[in-house]
């Protein structure tokens, strides 16, 4: 692929067609990033099926991609195709680099925010109710969105992490610096390992509940368990894109490399991102429910009514 990327470099035509290509699929990809997760934000809206306390956690996640989409993509494109150079200046760096920090941690907040709330909803099922309330919800995202201005802006502004910026040239994080270490564990290593012990209980309760319940397991305990499945592949789908970006990002910090390779940064960075494009996608794969409300919204309508000769009959979408 490096030998690829020499090739388009030394040849203008070709490069002129490679940007071109670059052009159309990073326009497709934030295009199905923004419209994937504003199409999971209306079916939570939407569908009464999913009007429930859980799905706080799933709207705020498709929230914080949706302004990944909106706010950060837009820019990290714009990177890609003027070779790293920023034209904006030196506050707009700043800016950029904060948001991309604070929606990425809002997103592993979240996931560990899921993860506690599929635990208590699997270990305990009678108690959820009264254990997670509207109100309790409201606190954690509340303080899942301030954490993540603190790490980001706040952070940031105190000068924690200068952005190695040179006017119409850089705009990235300073890889040698203390912050991107400190970064790396706080926002991603710790909660990850505290997510993967978490759905290591939850897997350990859900095989005593089917052992102590196997012939007469109640139906809702049944969607409680589907539902921590398709958490799960989220928190799976989490770890394969972002982990090459941090583990990169921690070894750049550690070996104090203030220019890491641009082709090697491109690849790690947008495997990241791809993450908030495959959200919106695992969400009605691995859910009837988000399945049937993207379907009923897709098709504008809920139900199809054809009249035949002598009867009006319903026909379900789904």
């Amino acid at each position: 692929m490096l030998i690829l990327w020499q090739f388009f470099e030394k040849t203008d035509d070709t490069w002129m067609l490679f940007t071109a290509l670059r052009w159309v699929v990073l326009v497709a990809f934030i295009a199905l990033t923004i419209c994937g997760n504003v199409l999971v934000c209306l079916a939570v809206a939407t569908s009464r099926r999913l009007h429930q306390i859980s799905s706080c956690f799933i709207l705020s996640l498709a929230v914080t991609d949706l302004l990944l989409g909106l706010l950060v993509l837009p820019l990290t494109a714009m990177l890609e195709l003027r070779n790293g150079r920023w034209p904006l200046g030196g506050v707009f760096c700043n800016i950029y680099i904060s948001l991309d920090v604070m929606l990425c941690s809002a997103s592993i907040l979240t996931l560990l925010a899921i993860s506690v709330d599929r635990y208590l909803a699997i270990s305990n099922p009678l108690c959820y109710p009264r254990r997670v309330t509207p109100r309790r919800v409201g606190i954690t995202l509340t303080a899942i969105w301030t954490c993540s201005l603190a790490v980001s802006f706040v952070s940031i502004d105190l000068g924690w992490n200068t952005p190695d910026f040179r006017e119409g040239r850089t705009c990235r994080y300073e890889w040698n610096n203390n912050y991107v270490l400190l970064k790396a564990f706080l926002v991603f290593y710790l909660p990850l390992l505290v997510m993967c012990g978490m759905y290591h209980r939850i897997y350990c309760v859900a095989r005593e509940q089917k052992k102590i319940n196997k012939k007469k397991m109640q139906l809702a305990t049944a969607r409680e368990h589907k539902a921590t499945v398709t958490l799960a592949a989220l928190l799976g789908a989490f770890v394969i894109c972002w982990f090459p970006y941090f583990t990169y990002s921690t070894c750049m910090g550690m070996w104090a490399e203030t220019h890491p390779n641009k082709l090697t940064h491109s690849v790690v960075l947008w495997l990241g991102y791809l993450n908030s494009a495959l959200n919106p996608i695992l969400y009605p794969a691995l859910n009837r429910d988000f399945r049937r409300a993207c379907g009923q919204l897709l098709c504008c309508r809920r139900l199809l009514h054809i009249t035949f000769p002598g009867k009006r009959k319903k026909v379900n979408t789904f």
